[in-house]
Formats: structure tokens, sequence, C-alpha cells
């Protein structure tokens, strides 16, 4: 039978192009067998000392009275648990002195909620039917915003500024003489670390844009789900950022939760009340596994340490050996190529300049060998009619969560097939 679909439901159920990839690379995880090269995903590594803090939670919340009937029997408020959201406050209060309360915090069920929340309720068909956009003042992006307008065309990205910074190293910088604040830019949009470059732009940059942002009375949106202070998997020197026209969004995920699909949004009072107002519409209540885990860790300051002092080291060390294993595989003989300065979350982004195919063709080819990556035209979205920009076609991302001889196998056979097509 063949039903009629609404304009949302034909937008959100025709499949997308994120979609289709990770099908994709599920059939590919499921079929492979155990030496698949996984190193195309997402999920946060299985760190050991964070492992047992959340078992040690679990056991606590059976031993407290009313602790797992909390965390599993019990609706909480559409904005979040009261407690939950005072202790963010709090901590964001006491740790960087943010003249923030428990009214503006909200939780939703994970950051991906979080933004198709706020990317629509800020941008897209207007009651005066007109339309407004996101700017992205920084491309390559978050590939999870792509499909995320109801109405598609949600965006409006900038190409970077690209600095070399070595033979085999560069980063990419905001180009503010590119950037146009037009009538119908509703919000700017930023992921600092960067998904997928581990790119953190400098503190000079948050506050130029957050400057630009004020001016234009848009807010600015600052995707914190690999930053500071939670989790932390941020190298370089960054400071915190957040005013009364920033919203901020954290999660719980990339602290090794990510089950418990949490996401936490910080911002103005009137977003945080209208993002309730969804959640209700949408979801009733949210997960409070996640909350009640980690809330005497937020009570404490104990989350802050955690992330300081176990999970960025580790994922420095990880970042560290992939980089090195990077240097060693594709050395002179691969032909031309460049890594993102990596600076935080946890990729290695590659750039492989005068590739002969498109990084999508790349990509086959790897995943008939083992080896499952992510090709790097995804995550420029929004500049699908620059063809004059072969850059995005040249790049892919590589994850390094995986276990370091994992990571080291795999670019070694992404090593060998770029000399395959480059040398026969």
């Amino acid at each position: 039978m063949s039903y009629q679909y609404s304009t949302f439901g034909r937008f959100l159920g025709r499949g997308s192009g994120i979609g289709e990839l990770m099908d994709d690379l599920g059939h590919a995880l499921a079929d492979g067998g155990p030496d698949l090269k996984m190193l195309g995903g997402g999920q946060p590594a299985r760190i050991p000392a964070i492992d047992a803090v959340w078992r040690e939670r679990m056991t606590q919340l059976l031993d407290e009275p009313g602790g797992l009937d909390r965390a599993l029997t019990t609706y909480d408020p559409p904005r979040g648990n009261a407690k939950f959201l005072t202790a963010i406050a709090r901590l964001h209060r006491e740790a960087f002195g943010w003249d923030i309360g428990p009214e503006n915090v909200a939780v939703t069920a994970g950051g991906q909620s979080a933004f198709f929340f706020l990317l629509n309720l800020l941008a897209g068909r207007m009651d005066d039917d007109s339309r407004r956009q996101i700017l992205l003042p920084l491309v390559p992006e978050y590939i999870g915003y792509a499909d995320q307008g109801v109405e598609g065309a949600l965006f409006r990205p900038v190409q970077p500024q690209i600095e070399r910074l070595g033979p085999h190293s560069f980063k990419y910088h905001v180009d503010f003489d590119r950037i146009e604040l037009a009538d119908e830019i509703a919000a700017i949009c930023v992921s600092r670390p960067t998904n997928p470059t581990g790119n953190v732009l400098t503190d000079a940059e948050i506050t130029h844009l957050a400057e630009l942002a004020r001016a234009k009375a848009i807010p600015l949106i600052i995707d914190n789900a690999y930053g500071l202070p939670f989790p932390g998997i941020s190298f370089g020197e960054a400071t915190p950022y957040w005013d009364p026209n920033v919203i901020l969004t954290l999660s719980l995920s990339k602290l090794g939760l990510p089950g418990t699909r949490t996401g936490i949004v910080i911002g103005p009072p009137e977003i945080i009340r209208a993002l309730g107002s969804i959640n209700a519409i949408a979801g009733l209540s949210n997960p409070s596994l996640g909350q009640q885990i980690v809330l005497p860790l937020i009570e404490s300051g104990d989350l802050l340490r955690l992330s300081r002092d176990v999970v960025r080291p580790y994922y420095h060390d990880r970042s560290e050996l992939a980089r090195q294993a990077a240097e060693e595989a594709f050395g002179d003989s691969s032909g031309p190529w460049m890594m993102h300065l990596t600076e935080g979350a946890l990729f290695l982004w590659l750039w492989f300049p005068d590739l002969p195919i498109t990084s999508a063709e790349l990509y086959q080819r790897l995943k008939a060998r083992g080896v499952l990556v992510i090709p790097g035209h995804y995550f420029f979205f929004g500049l699908e009619n620059s063809p004059d920009w072969r850059h995005g076609h040249e790049c892919i991302r590589v994850s390094y969560a995986m276990e370091p001889a994992v990571v080291r196998d795999g670019l070694a056979i992404i090593a060998d097939e770029l000399r395959k097509l480059r040398f026969g």
C-alpha cells in the first residue's frame, strides 16, 4: 500500500546521506569479520577508569533508597530534573563565573535532538513566508546537522581559510572576509572542537563570532559535544565561552555514556523555555538515567576532574599515536598528503591534494579492503553547487578511538591504496 506523507514526513522519511552511509557502515561491520578496521564511526572509546566510575554509580543507585526508582520509574519535567539543572548552572557559575541559573539550562534526549529542536526553532519558514538560515562560518562541519531542517536548505556555509603549517600539516580558520550576515541569517553555529577535523576555534575567533552575532541580535550556537569543560577532549589553549546571547550545547556521550542519550543546553531563558515546550510535545520527558548517574559528580566537581585528568589525557595519547602512525604510513611514498592539526575530538582529518578519484570512490575501495572511513564530501553540505572547489572530495575522516593497532593497520592500508592509485 502507498501512503501519502506530509511535507514534513516526506523530508524526514525520504532517507539522508548520513543515514545511507551509516546503514552501509553497519552492514559492513556486521559482515566484515574480526579483521575489519572500523575507523568511520563516532563511537567513543571505552576508557577503563571511566567505565569503573559508571559501574560504581550504578551500584550506588541500587543501594540508595529510591535511587533506581528516580532513574527509571518517574517522569522528570520536560526541561529536565530540577536538581540536575541546578547542579549544571552552579558548576558553570562557580568554575567560570557565568551568570546563569537553572532557568538557563535544559536537557534533551541527546545532542542530536537538541540541534533538531534548536535549528528548526530559529530557522526555516517564518510566519511571513520568508525563510531564515543558519550561518556555518567554518566548513567542513558536523555531518549530523546536514538534514536537520524540516524544509531543507537550512544552512549557509562559508569556505575556510587554509593555513599550511608544514609539509604535511594544515589548519582551517574562519574567513571573516567571506561572512555576510544578511537579514535572513537566524543564527551562527559552530562546533568546538569541530567534528570532523578536530579543529578548535581560537578564543579570538569565538569572541569575534560572538560580537558579530550580538551586533545582529542573533544567537551564536556553540556545539560543545567534545569540548570544555566536559568531556574535555580539547588539547590546545581554549577557554570555555558563554554570554547571554550564546546557546551552548553539551553532551554526556563522549564522556562514555552515549546510550543514556543526554544532551544539555545552556542559553537565554527564552530559548530554554521554548526547548521545554518542544520536549513536552515531542517526547513528554527526557531520559533520567544519565542525569542521575552524573548528578553527584557534577555537584562535587568530580566531573571536571575526570574530564581533565582521565578523559583528556587518554584521547591526547591516542591522537599522538594516530598522528605518528599516519606519518609512518604515508611518509613520502604515497604522494601528496596533509593532516589537519589535531586539537581535539576523536578524528584525524586527512587531505590528499590532487587525489585522482573522489573521496567517495576511495571510501568504496577501502571498504573492499576491510577499512571503513568517512568520505569528506559529506561534511561540506551546502557547498554542493561549488564545483570549482574540489577540496571536499579530497578528504577523509578517520577515527582514532579504536585500539591503536587497528588504527595503525587501517592507516597502512589507506596509504597502500593511495600508492596503487597514484603510481600503479
